[in-house]
This record gives structure tokens, C-alpha cells and sequence, in this order.
């Protein structure tokens, strides 16, 4: 009885429930045995620990001591009988001698599991990518980190395609604006991201990146995504990217680094096979961008060959501010 007066509130592990009830573990462990032959007791595994909890719900607390008919409902199934069973018995078993002990006992076993936790994640420390971050889309931090920026705010897809980039700014940005050459990815692009806007106005240009439809200093921040390998040059796009830019604010610019497949001239229309970092860094410098850097990322760009197997190519960013005055 003592011990269903502990789990049927709280699930305890069997060496918990024993330092709560102050006996040997292997004493518990009998009387667990007698419980779960007769249906009263539910078990979780985890590792190498076994948590036990009561296979029945207390009932109302003030129907307790009541004189319910345990055969008034012969269809009930077992656990409403044991939780009717239960609240007959509850008020005599709070007042056993031992109970206010036990209850001192659980206390102290419930405000250590701190110090526990912290020892188990200490032991998991190591293995804790492999075993614990594993998720369906990965985006969850990225939307997380991108929460924090300020409200009413105006990015810009330079390039945009069918929306690869811009869905990253949806939720987040009080205005998006999608920018392309090619009618039918701007079509693409209205189809998948009108559906997933949350809250974001999205506008879509047809226009090239040398003479983009915007004025002067309107965006709050752009990105020119994987767009800057199909030019014949980045120089003239870069500075309009600029011109379109308010006063400290930046463009992202995502890359490929050189590489050597050369179907993608034909497959995918790339006029360069990648473009080196310090390539595109002296050209936004060029450009009139301040605090240029470059840095990989950890991703790569896996296009289809033709054979049907894919390419593996890395990216990276090259991020540049606009300087203050740099429009004047």
C-alpha cells in the first residue's frame, strides 16, 4: 500500500521508490513483482533503469472513503476497478505511521534528480549529436535565430529562382521581394512560397541584377544565392545590389566553390564552374561594400549529373555592409 500511495502519483525508478520508502531494493523488488502479477503496476525502461508507476489514475479526491459498489459496473475495465478500489482505501493508507516519513523521504529523492540529470547528460556529453539531434528538417534553429530579428523589416531574393533562399525569410520579414529574369521561376517561386508566407508580403519582379526595379536604399538586407556564377560578371549586379541597400545594411552572397563539372554549363546554364572566395570578395569591394568576409559553410550544393548520380560542391558566403553615405 505504501508503495502505490508513491507511484500512483509520481513515477519513480525502483531505486528511487526504495530510498523513498527507506528499505532494500531487493525487498521492493518483490512487492513490485506482486503488484505488476496483478495488473496494478505499469513499467518504463530506459537504459539500464526501470520506472514504475501505478496502472491507475487516483480518483476524485472527494469521493474518497465513498461506499461505491465495485460491482455496479461489471464491464469496467481493470484499472477503473483498481482506481474505485483505490479510493476506498487511499484514506487509510494515508494515515499509516510511515506515511509522513515516506513523504519526506520522496522529497528529498525528487529535488536530487537535478544533480542526477546533470550527471546523466555529463555521461552523454560525447554522444549526444549522434543519439539526441536528429530532426526532420533541420530548420527549427534557423527559424529560431531569425525570430530575433527586428519586426518590419525588408529583404530582398536577388535572383531568386523558384523561392530556394526566400523561404528562409518568410515569417520573419515584413516584406519579401523575389527578383528574377525568367517568368516561369517567378511562377514557381509565387506557387510554393504564397502558400508557406506566415504573415510575410512577398512581392515578385521580373528584372535583371544590373538594373534591378527597386529604389534607391529600400531594402533592409538582401541575399544573391547561387546567382552570381551564372553572370557573365558580378560587378555590375553587385552594384546595384548596393544601390538598392539602406545605409549599413547587408548583402549575403551564397556561392559554389570552383569545381570541374562541366555538364553544368549545358544541364543547368552556369556560365562559370564555381567562383573562387577572393574572387567575389575584391569584387563587392570593387562594388563599394564595407567589412567584407568570407567564410565555408557547412553544406554543399548536390545537383543531378546526368548519369544519375550527384555532384558534391561547396559553398560559401561572402556577407558585405553597405557603407553609410555610399549612395550619395
Amino acid at each position: 500500500m505504501r508503495i502505490l500511495a508513491l507511484v500512483v502519483a509520481s513515477e519513480l525508478s525502483v531505486g528511487e521508490l526504495s530510498r523513498a520508502l527507506g528499505m532494500a531494493q531487493s525487498r521492493v523488488s518483490n512487492q513490485l513483482r506482486v503488484l505488476r502479477e496483478h495488473g496494478l503496476l505499469s513499467e518504463r525502461h530506459a537504459g539500464s533503469s526501470t520506472f514504475v508507476r501505478a496502472a491507475f489514475s487516483a480518483a476524485d479526491p472527494s469521493t474518497a472513503g465513498s461506499n461505491t459498489d465495485l460491482e455496479a459496473n461489471p464491464r469496467d475495465d481493470h484499472a477503473s476497478r483498481a482506481a474505485r478500489l483505490w479510493d476506498l482505501i487511499a484514506p487509510d493508507v494515508e494515515a499509516l505511521p510511515e506515511r509522513a516519513a515516506d513523504l519526506v523521504r520522496l522529497a528529498e529523492v525528487l529535488g536530487s534528480r537535478g544533480e542526477g540529470e546533470r550527471d546523466f547528460f555529463d555521461r552523454l556529453a560525447g554522444d549526444w549529436d549522434k543519439l539526441g539531434t536528429s530532426f526532420a528538417s533541420g530548420l527549427a534553429r534557423a527559424r529560431a535565430a531569425a525570430s530575433l530579428l527586428p519586426e518590419g523589416l525588408v529583404f530582398a531574393d536577388l535572383g531568386c529562382g523558384t523561392g530556394w533562399a526566400a523561404r528562409e525569410f518568410l515569417g520573419n520579414a515584413a516584406r519579401l521581394v523575389c527578383i528574377d529574369r525568367s517568368p516561369g521561376m517567378l511562377a514557381e517561386a509565387r506557387r510554393t512560397l504564397d502558400a508557406n508566407a506566415r504573415g510575410t508580403a512577398i512581392e515578385y519582379h521580373e528584372g535583371e541584377l544590373d538594373a534591378l526595379p527597386l529604389a534607391d536604399r529600400s531594402l533592409d538586407g538582401a541575399v544573391a544565392a547561387l546567382v552570381l556564377h551564372h553572370l557573365a560578371t558580378p560587378d555590375a549586379a553587385l552594384a546595384e545590389a548596393l544601390r538598392v541597400l539602406r545605409p549599413g545594411a547587408a548583402l549575403a552572397v551564397i556561392e559554389i566553390a570552383p569545381h570541374d563539372e562541366a555538364w553544368m554549363h549545358t544541364e543547368l546554364g552556369d556560365r562559370h564552374l564555381g567562383l573562387a572566395q577572393d574572387h567575389v570578395v575584391r569584387a563587392m569591394q570593387r562594388a563599394g561594400f564595407a567589412d567584407v568576409e568570407a567564410s565555408m559553410l557547412d553544406d554543399s550544393y548536390q545537383p543531378v549529373r546526368p548519369d544519375g548520380g550527384r555532384a558534391s560542391l561547396p559553398l560559401y558566403l561572402v556577407r558585405g555592409r553597405a557603407r553609410h553615405g555610399a549612395c550619395e
